[in-house]
């Protein structure tokens, strides 16, 4: 005998999930159709897989992938609602889940609520994992006795980040394509095909023009220092990934990212999108707009524009209403500020945010193609550049070299 842990649709349409025990898959198929339920996925619970070199490097350093923690809010979901026991709805979840540091963590969580934590309490310990929007969320879901509904709210808005993330990643990847191989072509022209040119026009005893001579200056700091070169773009690389984990270096990377043009604002947008949404998402919860408004400080998910946010917390926190305070915020836009007077001005502010959200997911969307559309002409510039740049450097001393022959014949 063994224990299947199983998926399973009943004849409302809804989906549930448990364990049970039987001597094989197939007769698990056999009991679980004798319940009145169809069979979508069965596991025995022992059969568990050390996972992919890739998820073993995530395990070492603590990460969990975004498409984990969205299965594991949806599986926790589906599973309260068919009234599964907590303590056996987390060991299903733990028994399911592919990632080590997750499952590590829910082992750890179950012992927490066997000596008496809240789900709360039990979820705080591991920030890494569970973020404070996702802890608060489910303490109100908990106060509220609403906790199924929470974890819905959860899932749509880890789902909706993630897609923004790799939305604007599949945008950024090909020109980092064409930024490397355009690197790549340059090293590899000067270090290989200029000094060879160069040669040639020295001993037919040629003036070299400036692009050549520039092309040659650059080979041989190169040749004579590319060891220094290396290692200041290693010294470059980690400092700056130092920095950047500071909070001063969060402030100062996020300020500057908002002033490049095309990506500033649609890093604003994404932003405000992410601000009503969650905004919209707590109150419906029931957190209290304090609680809400400390926890919309640190998840805003922008530095710059979080420390703007704090700033006029103090006056909201002072009882100046939302929108008032908000218009002295900078990278708050006026039809933030208006939707939320409006919302303030009919009772009826948590529609205004989803209708905010709505409009900045579109508007996200549209600039997502937009910063694709405007990286096409900025790489096609660079790329005749770096043409431009070697054609010079080559062609004109060969020019001036033919010119040389004709005249002696």
């Amino acid at each position: 005998m063994a224990n299947y842990i199983y998926q399973a649709v009943n004849e409302s349409g809804r989906t549930v999930a448990g364990v049970l025990e039987a001597e094989s898959k197939e007769m698990a198929n056999v009991l679980l159709a004798g319940r009145g339920l169809i069979p979508a996925k069965i596991i025995e619970e022992k059969a568990r897989t050390g996972g992919s070199i890739w998820s073993q490097i995530k395990a070492f350093t603590g990460a969990v992938k975004v498409t984990d923690l969205i299965l594991f809010t949806k599986q926790f979901r589906s599973m309260l609602n068919a009234g599964v026991p907590i303590l056996r709805l987390l060991q299903v979840l733990e028994a399911q889940t592919e990632s080590r540091v997750l499952r590590e963590a829910i082992l750890k969580i179950i012992e927490d609520i066997k000596q008496g934590a809240s789900l709360y309490e039990a979820l705080e310990k591991y920030p890494k994992i569970f973020s404070r929007l996702y802890c608060s969320m489910i303490r109100a879901g908990e106060v509220s006795g609403n906790v199924p509904s929470v974890l819905e709210r959860l899932s749509y808005i880890i789902e909706h980040e993630a897609k923004v993330k790799s939305d604007i990643k599949s945008a950024l990847r090909y020109p980092q394509i064409v930024v490397i191989a355009l690197g790549i072509a340059f090293v590899i022209l000067l270090t290989f095909v200029v000094p060879t040119f160069v040669n040639l026009f020295k001993n037919a005893g040629l003036e070299l023009p400036l692009p050549t001579k520039v092309a040659m200056l650059l080979y041989l700091f190169l040749k004579n220092y590319w060891y220094l070169i290396i290692a200041a773009i290693v010294f470059i690389i980690f400092g700056l990934s130092a920095y950047f984990r500071t909070d001063n270096g969060k402030l100062a990377k996020d300020t500057f990212l908002l002033k490049i043009p095309v990506l500033g604002p649609l890093l604003q947008k994404a932003a405000m999108s992410r601000f009503a949404s969650i905004f919209a998402i707590l109150q419906t919860s029931g957190v209290p707009v304090m609680q809400s408004l400390a926890i919309l400080s640190e998840t805003i998910g922008n530095a710059a524009i979080s420390k703007a946010f704090e700033h006029v917390q103090e006056r909201i926190e002072e009882g100046q209403g939302i929108s008032r305070p908000l218009k002295s915020a900078k990278y708050f836009t006026p039809m933030v500020v208006d939707m939320i007077a409006i919302g303030e001005e009919s009772g009826n502010i948590d529609e205004m945010l989803r209708e905010i959200t709505k409009h900045y997911d579109d508007e996200v969307e549209y600039a997502v193609k937009g910063l694709a559309d405007a990286i096409g002409p900025i790489l096609i510039i660079g790329l005749a550049a770096v043409v431009g740049f070697f054609a010079l450097a080559i062609f004109m001393p060969i020019w001036d070299l033919t010119k040389l022959a004709t005249q002696q014949h």
